[in-house]
């Protein structure tokens, strides 16, 4: 899958986010989106999925996987960070 179907969360408002799955899904005709977020994004990452299939494409797109992992890098200031990260998968419901 084209990395263009993926959906990083950051800090701008919640449903630019909700949004942008369904284009995915409707406009884009995607059979999959992943959703991707770090850190203190990990719970709007799971509040974009849940309202995107939940709400917007009730019967239309469903979670397949979860990926959990977390990242280590160096932060500005020289020290190791270790930061959690997530990948939701949501695919098309199948008719």
């Amino acid at each position: 899958m084209a990395d263009d179907n993926s959906i990083f969360i950051g800090g701008k408002p919640f449903m630019n986010y909700v949004t942008g799955v369904v284009m995915q899904f409707t406009t884009k005709s995607a059979e999959e989106v992943i959703v991707k977020a770090r850190g203190k994004f990990i719970s709007r990452a799971v509040d974009v999925a849940e309202v995107a299939t939940k709400r917007f494409l009730d019967g239309q797109a469903a979670v397949k996987d979860v990926l959990i992992d977390s990242e280590e890098f160096e932060n500005r200031e020289g020290k190791q960070v270790r930061v959690s990260t997530i990948e939701i998968l949501l695919t098309k419901a199948k008719k």
